[in-house]
């Protein structure tokens, strides 16, 4: 049973204020302790998880200036709600502001899907996150404070390897999914995280008490609300969100008849934007595009989910440390030892935890996957472990592979990474993989 006690308001004295500081809009005296007033009781407009209709369900209300109205733990914009509180501070924006949207609205709609109903399918984000101009235009209208957690748009991407593609002739033009100057015509969605506290913690195998206490002392004690109001079961984490882009008609994602090439990418800035050569992130997710791009132009729908989980979860600096511990141990960098080092430096080998990602194919109404372009055993199971049908798994070609990241491809097959060879030293390897600390 989570405790329901509450911190009192308390004033504590705070630093004089330097004279050419700009002006803070309205500095209190007083700090509270937790961000809901002792008198706040229930919020005003309950969150229904798994409700059918977004009215029911009722809309997520992180930032706002009447604390009455606040429903969930936490703010807006994840790891970027700090940005917003640095802007305040600066003087640069007003803690009234309230967000115009006006002409936000999706440029392609997605579902509902039957998925999108009850607790058991979405538990990390919120279905009807892009309908919140629409759905609650009156309450907007009266001054409330609401935010799309979801927000759709078109665009076009260009990349490189998909001129060279060309080049090559293993794509061609067609004037609807690749334009004449290799640029490829997407539907693309940002999706924030929304966490329905009871069902995440049922992800994991954990008590929702266990969950709160951790995440609120985890987190230095940021989030007081996890402890003291177990009345609210949504939490809006400081995490990064995912960024899903579609090649032909993201209706098509939910129709099990249409040929559905995807992949679920994870976060990997050294290799995806500046071509690190360590790993295989970067070459892979090109390989993908250039997959999902075939596929549309031949009647199906490419799929690319991209998740900011950078270094495995475990964040660019502790990545940065073990690669150079896995260059400067005694023998060099080895696939024996590469899940190892890891874990010397993190205490795990990987924090990505993939129980939370098939949400967002549940969102998209997703059913039956054709052509999953991943290794990942992880992903894999989390996938059909949600009751999606993966039909068939496609590897990077080996001619891809970056001669430095052989390493971490022997590493991640002996792991129990697919490959249709099995790897020719996987059961050498098999054994001396993340065996622990030695």
């Amino acid at each position: 049973m989570v405790l329901s006690w509450r911190f009192e308001t308390l004033r504590i004295a705070m630093p004089d204020t330097p004279h050419d500081a700009p002006p803070v809009p309205h500095k209190s005296t007083h700090i509270r302790l937790t961000s809901h007033p002792s008198v706040g009781g229930t919020p005003v407009r309950p969150i229904q998880w798994g409700a059918s209709e977004p009215r029911e369900r009722g809309p997520i209300i992180g930032t706002t200036t009447n604390k009455r109205d606040r429903n969930v733990v936490g703010t807006h914009s994840g790891s970027y709600g700090i940005y917003r509180a640095l802007a305040m501070a600066a003087g640069t924006l007003g803690k009234a502001h309230k967000a115009d949207l006006t002409n936000t609205s999706p440029t392609d709609s997605v579902g509902p899907y039957p998925a999108w109903y009850g607790n058991e399918k979405i538990v990390s984000l919120d279905p009807f996150g892009a309908v919140v101009a629409d759905v609650f235009r009156d309450e907007i209208e009266k001054g409330i404070d609401l935010r799309p957690t979801i927000a759709v748009t078109t665009a076009r991407v260009h990349l490189p390897e998909i001129k060279t593609a060309i080049v090559l002739q293993r794509l061609k033009p067609d004037g609807k999914i690749l334009l004449d100057d290799a640029s490829a015509v997407v539907t693309k969605a940002a999706v924030e995280p929304v966490w329905w506290l009871p069902g995440v913690a049922k992800r994991f195998g954990c008590s929702e008490a266990d969950l709160r206490r951790v995440l609120f002392e985890e987190t230095g004690g940021m989030y007081p609300e996890l402890v003291t109001r177990s009345d609210i079961e949504v939490f809006l984490p400081p995490i990064g969100s995912q960024t899903i882009y579609v090649f032909g008609d993201i209706r098509d994602l939910a129709n099990p008849n249409v040929k559905l090439t995807a992949r679920i990418h994870d976060e990997c800035n050294g290799s995806d934007v500046f071509g690190s050569d360590i790993c295989t992130c970067r070459p892979y997710l090109t390989h993908a595009i250039e997959e999902c791009i075939r596929g549309a132009q031949e009647g199906g729908v490419g799929l690319i989910v991209y998740c900011r989980k950078e270094g495995r979860a475990l964040g660019e600096v502790t990545k940065f440390l073990v690669y150079n511990a896995r260059k400067r141990q005694q023998g060099g960098d080895s696939a024996e030892k590469y899940f190892l080092r890891t874990e010397c430096v993190a205490g795990v080998q990987d924090m990505r935890f993939q129980e939370l990602m098939p949400d967002i194919f549940h969102w998209l109404g997703i059913t039956r996957i054709h052509r999953l372009v991943s290794m990942s055993n992880m992903k894999y199971d989390a996938i059909v472990g949600s009751g999606i049908q993966v039909d068939e798994r496609i590897p990077i070609p080996d001619d891809m592979i970056p001669a430095d990241a052989q390493v971490e491809m022997q590493a991640k097959m002996a792991a129990g990474y697919f490959t249709p060879s099995g790897g020719p030293d996987a059961q050498k390897l098999k054994g001396t993989i993340g065996r622990g600390l030695e």
